[in-house]
């Protein structure tokens, strides 16, 4: 048994009465990562001499004095900047880049006493569904090592599912956290668009990123969450209120709680697995005392095609500032400014990349901007209110996280519109700013499956009740991948 089948908790309690120390857990991280990270391919970047260095300082402190995070090691998406660590993007055009600040998250992890294990494989810049886009190597489903993880924090969820690390952390624009948890059968957050800081988190598209936790339960999830969320004044769209402390919402009482299924998430499309298998979690919850009708969000047929124009938008002006003058990778041989611009690009992004940056521009150019993002503007607007109407009766909304289960890898990297309909589930709720949390709820041909649950803003203490009932309820999130 690894010492990370324990929970956050359990460990913290085991370093508090001295049975363990936090070499114990950095030794663990770094031996498990040597025993199976050739096949799973989750870890870039490794900051071995520096946690270990800080594990022996962190082993003369007394634990029973501090948080439960105290000594935890985490791996860490690598589109979160981390002082004097390599921070790529998984992408050609960061391959080298050594940054001079941390990411707010970064710092609270920090005063946690956290112990970052290294950096996380991922889709360039944030931009897939299978981290089939890395420019440095493909991350395997620690499930079944020929099959995706998802994306495109899918390194950080195969890194906890794989128990590399007991927790990690992601970043979520379209479902880029709470896809890759459904796939690897573990808990992932997409926080309300603001609760927690983007300062420090290499930009896709800034109306939509979120930073959140991935973790083997939902009381982890919490107790992550609780200290990497927070106000920051160096982020202009920081939510100003308090965080609540989220582990204490674990009451396991869901009785009169009120669940809305929209059809359009268990319609055309959805695998009857998939659809069976969120009944049967329904069926459970019902169980515990909650309630739950059909609704309708009328406007979610068209999230998929509003987020792409939106994001890819978003994406062509952020990703302007990659143009081989101030820093990252810079061509060779350049005639003049303009080929610089062009050479550097062009070797310096994947195809992916250059494909939504493409789009976004055109998306915004003369002539187009009003019939394009404009509009998608206005949609992402009556999603917005799809959500609002439905959440003045009920609690929380609930569906699959994605259509399928995950598909090989491989079978879906020329096919861009099939690859992007795997978020079709998790956009909506990307686009109206409300959390939302993946939870394992089954298995189909041995590969998990995820139970989404979607909140009002600001509300993730629901979802995590909602979802710690259902977990201690069902075996699934016990399970682990023979690797």
């Amino acid at each position: 048994m690894s010492l990370f089948d324990h929970s956050i908790k359990e460990l913290h309690h085991k370093l508090a009465a001295k049975e363990i120390n936090v070499s114990d857990l950095v030794d663990t991280s770094y031996k498990r990562i040597g025993e199976v990270d050739d096949k799973v391919k989750a870890f870039l970047t490794l900051d071995e001499e520096r946690a270990r260095t800080l594990a022996k300082q962190l082993d003369e402190v007394d634990a029973s004095a501090k948080d439960v995070l105290f000594g935890m090691p985490i791996g860490i998406k690598d589109n979160i900047v981390t002082k004097d660590l390599r921070t790529t993007c998984s992408s050609k055009m960061l391959e080298n880049f050594n940054p001079i600040y941390d990411a707010t998250v970064m710092n609270k992890l920090r005063a946690a006493e956290a112990i970052t294990i290294g950096k996380i494989n991922m889709d360039e810049f944030a931009m897939g569904s299978s981290n089939e886009n890395s420019a440095f190597q493909t991350t395997a489903n620690p499930w079944n090592t020929d099959y995706v993880p998802g994306g495109s924090s899918g390194g950080s969820a195969a890194a906890v599912a794989a128990g590399e690390v007991p927790f990690s952390l992601g970043s979520d624009t379209g479902g880029s956290i709470r896809q890759p948890a459904a796939y690897c059968g573990v808990v992932g957050l997409k926080p309300t668009y603001g609760r927690v800081s983007r300062y420090g988190l290499v930009a896709f598209a800034s109306s939509l990123d979120q930073i959140g936790p991935i973790t083997r339960s939902v009381e982890d999830n919490a107790y992550l969450f609780e200290a990497i969320a927070g106000h920051c004044p160096s982020d202009s769209t920081s939510a100003q209120l308090p965080v609540p402390p989220y582990h204490e919402s674990l009451t396991g009482d869901i009785k009169g709680l009120r669940i809305a299924v929209p059809s359009e998430y268990l319609g055309e499309g959805v695998d009857p697995d998939v659809r069976q298998s969120i009944l049967d979690a329904l069926a459970v919850l019902e169980k515990e005392g909650a309630v739950w009708e059909e609704v309708s969000l009328p406007h979610s047929k068209y999230a998929l095609a509003a987020y792409y124009v939106i994001a890819s938008s978003e994406a062509s002006a952020n990703l302007a500032r990659f143009d081989g003058v101030r820093y990252g990778y810079r061509a060779e041989g350049a005639k003049d400014l303009l080929d610089l611009y062009k050479k550097t690009r062009s070797e310096g992004f994947g195809d992916e990349v250059k494909r939504r940056i493409m789009l976004g521009t055109f998306a915004l150019s003369s002539g187009y901007y009003d019939a394009y993002y404009k509009k998608a503007q206005q949609v992402r607007t009556l999603i917005k209110k799809d959500f609002d109407e439905v959440f003045a009766s009920y609690d929380v909304v609930i569906g699959p996280t994605t259509p399928t289960p995950a598909f090989r890898i491989g079978d879906q990297l020329n096919d861009p519109m099939t690859m992007y309909a795997n978020d079709i589930l998790t956009i909506p709720v990307n686009l109206s700013g409300v959390p939302a949390l993946s939870v394992p709820c089954g298995f189909k041909d041995g590969l998990p499956l995820g139970l989404q649950i979607i909140g009002k803003h600001f509300d993730e203490a629901t979802i995590y009740r909602v979802a710690d009932v259902y977990e201690k309820a069902t075996p699934f999130s016990k399970e682990k991948p023979a690797l």
